[in-house]
């Protein structure tokens, strides 16, 4: 449908472009000469032309005519045919200038049909330049020449649909889906009523339809986006299937109160919905279809239902009757008391009643009342007030009564008017070498960094006082605790464990072996003595050259260690395994932890590298996590 409006809208601009803006007319009226027009009067015919041009100073009389060109038929040469000539319409198709240079020709025709361009029938011709508006009115004019005299009117006008001084404004009015307006006398699109926009095409909708959720077709309408209905589309719609529940945007269910449940079907509020407390009680739900009672002050009972008596509980003194009320209750006392409990006597003024200065007053009815000073209260004066008894002091603080005020003396650590504010005892900054505190009350607590300790963190640790190597192991300090060298045959945290080297035990024989047995047996044992020969003299060979490798492979442990401890965090991680031991470059001494075909966690040794098979000394490195000096992970 758009594709079919645009291209209806391309044809209607190509329509405005060829067809012309406006028409200019002239029209004779008289004209009259000296000379003679034709050899024969009574056969004699002339035709005027005209032609627009540019504004000119000079005017030229030849082509082109750059505005128009027109003429008049063929007509007698006398007064009447040519005053009762039709106008000469000259179309043009662009914007009026207003200024305009005009050339009326008059020329004598050969015969009644035939116009001819010779020069030897031109009878007259004037040239004038001219302003003109557009409009409807003829303007007049008179033209004298040296042998003639001309008489003619002329104006210009806007076709239909064009408007504006130049006719150039187009519009013309509608009422179908490409626009609904008329044109005012400016060419201005004025839309029709119920309708908006540029071209008009706009319905408008009902006033009160909302403009987000709700659109219109036509004036005065209001459809409702998916999602909304009402008048005015301004309701949500609920979840389907929502019964007690609202929504603010559509497909919602907001459960109402007292009601529960992915479609608010579930009664909550049994208060709201029963009603079950009585006597002005307030109701509490709390959940499947239960509830509480909170009773005012004189009333009972699971629904408050029950209205207690004040006076079970004999509130009366000295022989007073007590009367319930409603909440409270009240005594009737004997005489010579008075008072809520009927506790006082009923003694005068002339006994002298009021301690601390308080002022006596006989009562009317009988008895009396203390007026007390403004720092005591009582009935007789003889309380003193305290403005600390309500401990305005916190955190221990001592309170101090001064009469008009308060004074509150705080413990250690804590500060302000209430002694509510505890003192930041890290503002100082306490902690050294990058320790962390942490604020306590009159106090604090450093996280030291590794190797310091003490209160403030100013202490240089020894790690390696505090958990020296076993079995002569050498200990050096790393970042991240003690690290031992064991000697040969010991390894763990500490060296403490010893290394032993595995066997198999031989399965027990439950019969007599047989002589084929013995004899195999015997062989192998010959291959096998043959065999550790070769072995020793071997290794005697190579220990020679392996003296040298030993010595400075010990030196190598000590020296990696050294070199780690000076690297920075992330050398040091290349420096740890996975599982926290340390892989140490150790050309004769490699160990690494490996896990057992039975599941069991062991240690495997390079085969390249075995110390046990060279007999030469194996050290060890361990890590002792924790600082717990155990052989933990080992079996």
């Amino acid at each position: 449908m758009a594709n079919l409006h645009l291209r209806y809208l391309l044809v209607l601009a190509l329509l405005h472009v060829v067809s012309s803006s406006g028409v200019f007319e002239l029209k004779i009226n008289s004209f009259h000469t000296a000379q003679r027009i034709c050899r024969r009067h009574r056969d004699c015919h002339i035709f005027f032309r005209i032609c627009l041009k540019h504004p000119e100073d000079v005017i030229s009389a030849e082509p082109p005519c750059t505005f128009g060109t027109g003429h008049t038929n063929v007509i007698r040469a006398d007064h009447t045919s040519i005053s009762s000539s039709a106008p000469i319409r000259v179309p043009f198709h662009f914007k009026w200038p207003g200024t305009f240079s005009l050339i009326i020709e008059a020329w004598n025709a050969e015969s009644p049909t035939e116009y001819t361009d010779n020069q030897n029938n031109l009878v007259s011709r004037l040239a004038t330049r001219r302003r003109l508006a557009i409009g409807e009115d003829w303007s007049q004019d008179v033209h004298f020449g040296e042998q003639s005299e001309l008489r003619y009117s002329y104006h210009v006008f806007c076709d239909e649909y064009y408007f504006g001084d130049g006719c150039a404004e187009y519009c013309r009015p509608r009422d179908d889906t490409l626009g609904h307006y008329t044109c005012d006398e400016e060419g201005n699109r004025i839309c029709l009523q119920g309708w908006k926009g540029n071209y008009c095409s706009e319905p408008i909708c009902s006033a009160d339809c909302s403009e987000r959720h709700g659109y219109c077709e036509a004036p005065g309408g209001c459809t409702c986006r998916m999602g909304w209905q009402g008048p005015s589309c301004k309701e949500c719609v609920r979840y389907p299937g929502c019964l007690h529940g609202t929504c603010s945007q559509p497909w919602q269910c907001s459960c109402k109160e007292g009601w529960g449940g992915l479609f608010c079907d579930q009664d909550l509020n049994y208060c709201t919905n029963h009603k079950p407390c009585a006597n002005g009680a307030t109701c509490t739900n709390t959940g499947q279809g239960s509830y509480t009672c909170t009773c005012r002050p004189g009333y009972g009972g699971t629904n408050c239902e029950l209205e207690t008596n004040e006076c079970d509980s004999n509130p009366c003194k000295n022989g007073g009757s007590c009367n319930d009320l409603e909440n409270d209750y009240s005594c009737t006392c004997p005489q010579g008391f008075y008072g809520k409990n009927c506790e006082i006597i009923a003694m005068t003024c002339a006994d002298g009643p009021c301690f601390n200065g308080g002022t006596c007053v006989e009562a009317v009815t009988g008895g009396y009342t203390c007026r007390c000073p403004p720092s005591y209260t009582g009935s007789d004066c003889e309380k003193k007030l305290d403005r600390c008894s309500n401990r305005p002091c916190l955190n221990g603080g001592e309170c101090l009564d001064l009469g008009q005020s308060v004074l509150c003396r705080c413990q250690a650590g804590f500060t302000g008017a209430n002694c509510q504010v505890n003192v930041d005892d890290c503002a100082s900054t306490p902690c050294q070498n990058a320790g962390t505190c942490q604020d306590g009350v009159n106090d604090y607590t450093c996280s030291c960094t590794l190797g310091y300790t003490g209160k403030n963190c100013s202490v240089r640790s020894d790690a390696c006082g505090a958990r020296p190597c076993q079995n002569g192991g050498t200990c050096f300090t790393h970042f991240t605790g003690p690290v031992c060298q064991c000697p040969k045959g010991f390894m763990g945290p500490s060296c403490e464990f010893t290394l032993q080297p595995s066997f198999k035990p031989a399965l027990r024989q439950t019969s007599q072996p047989s002589s084929a047995t013995l004899t195999v047996s015997c062989i192998l044992a010959v291959l096998s003595l043959v065999l550790v020969a070769g072995i020793v003299l071997l290794r005697r060979r190579r220990r020679r050259g392996l003296q040298g490798r030993k010595q400075l492979n010990d030196s190598a442990v000590y020296n990696d260690l050294e070199t780690v401890n000076n690297q920075g965090g992330s050398e040091r991680e290349a420096f740890l395994g996975p599982n926290g031991l340390f892989k140490i470059s150790n050309g004769t001494a490699r160990l690494s932890l490996s896990l057992c075909p039975d599941g069991r966690s062991g240690y495997r040794q390079s085969s390249a590298d075995s110390s046990l098979a060279r007999g030469e000394r194996q050290d060890f490195m361990w890590r002792d996590e924790a600082g717990l000096g155990s052989g933990a992970g080992l079996r």
